[in-house]
């Protein structure tokens, strides 16, 4: 039996505000396309189907048309509901849905109910445990700590006491949607802890023959049965090192039989440069990131003017700029003095302090303007005659 393991769609998800529908259309269009080349039996898809509780109709509708297309595939379905999507939206309808051989496991009772699909081998038990919320599952289930380990080892009790029940030689799939302990999260997924308990160990999917995870955004090996996809494309600057797909599963009438990594396209690619402005507007090596998502970090000792400006002629889809300069931290400042100086005095000798440099004629004149527009300038006279103003009746500063 041929799987395709995949997770962490986030259909609806921006990227700094540009919107990503359309790349992850083409991320569907490439699932597609994998079902058919690799005869692909069993696609499962471990959460995160939506970026949100409440998603964007046209969100909605590409989830739509895929799950249409997969149903009329040569391949069987099974998804479940991660920790952004809502499970009674996402599961509306699912028992109807079940009679097209699209399976959508939403609801925490029926973690110990499989979905029974099988090949020349025999019977393949495929368990979608949706996502597991601990403080909602730990008095229903009696669970003895708020726990995601605790949530998913009675969850995984149900699926072997049902694996148990089933005919010798049954081999089984887990979806689950967690943190496992041993790999990496990146700067993208939603924080799932709870009371500071989140991790869970691999031991949890012992005696399974293979384990689709989800949630963490890159893919990750934890055991050869034990896998992370990852999402199909980067949702952060931290994913630039990623490589983004699915893992392509085979099962034998053994069980696992080994797994190999399919790449997906990449419409843009998601770069970190770090530089002065003008060595990263002149680096003849940087041209392969001129149609990236950039994130750039300029290391000038003083912050050159118009620098998005400047850097989006050479790079376009530059989305976020750091500064990281030599000049001292605000908090490291000296202290300035303030008698018989002005607010102007202060805000143009801070900028000078904090650039390294003093503003040119357009930018004082533009500071001094906002100074001025936004509170009158009475702190002198206050200081000079040392009497108390409205706002210090007892004279203290």
């Amino acid at each position: 039996m041929r799987i395709l393991h995949t997770s962490d769609w986030h259909l609806g998800r921006s990227f700094h505000r540009e919107g990503m529908l359309a790349h992850q259309a083409v991320y569907l269009d490439h699932l597609l396309e994998v079902v058919e080349s690799e005869r692909v039996d069993l696609v499962v898809v471990a959460g995160d189907i939506y970026d949100r509780a409440l998603p964007h109709v046209d969100a909605v509708l590409l989830a739509d048309d895929a799950l249409v297309r997969l149903a009329a595939s040569r391949a069987d379905v099974v998804l479940t509901s991660g920790n952004h999507d809502s499970a009674r939206r996402l599961g509306f309808s699912s028992r109807l849905i079940d009679a097209a051989g699209v399976h959508i496991r939403t609801d925490s009772a029926t973690c110990g109910v499989p979905v029974l699909v099988g090949d020349d081998d025999g019977p393949v038990a495929v368990y979608g445990l949706p996502y597991l919320d601990p403080t909602a599952l730990v008095e229903p289930w009696g669970l003895s700590a708020r726990s995601h380990e605790a949530a998913l080892t009675h969850a995984m009790g149900r699926v072997r006491s049902d694996l148990a029940r089933q005919p010798a030689g049954t081999r089984s799939v887990v979806l689950a949607h967690a943190f496992v302990a041993g790999a990496e999260p990146s700067d993208s997924e939603r924080d799932i802890s709870v009371g500071g308990v989140s991790l869970v160990p691999t031991s949890v999917f012992d005696g399974v023959d293979y384990t689709a995870l989800g949630h963490l955004h890159g893919a990750h090996v934890l055991r050869e049965q034990v896998r992370y996809s990852g999402s199909p494309l980067a949702y952060s600057f931290s994913e630039a090192a990623h490589r983004k797909g699915s893992w392509l599963v085979e099962l034998d009438g053994r069980g696992f039989a080994g797994a190999h990594f399919l790449e997906a396209p990449v419409p843009r690619r998601v770069s970190r440069l770090r530089g002065t402005l003008e060595s990263l507007l002149s680096d003849p090596a940087l041209a392969a990131h001129e149609q990236s998502w950039v994130e750039a970090t300029l290391t000038d000792p003083a912050r050159p003017s118009r620098a998005m400006e400047r850097l989006r002629r050479r790079f376009p889809h530059t989305l976020v700029l750091h500064f990281e300069s030599t000049a001292p931290r605000i908090g490291a400042l000296p202290a300035l003095a303030t008698h018989a100086r002005t607010d102007r005095d202060i805000a143009l000798e801070f900028m000078t302090d904090l650039r390294g440099g003093p503003p040119d004629d357009a930018e004082a004149a533009l500071l001094v303007q906002a100074v001025d527009e936004c509170c009158d300038d009475t702190d002198v006279e206050s200081l000079l005659s040392h009497e108390p103003d409205d706002g210090d009746p007892e004279g203290l500063f």
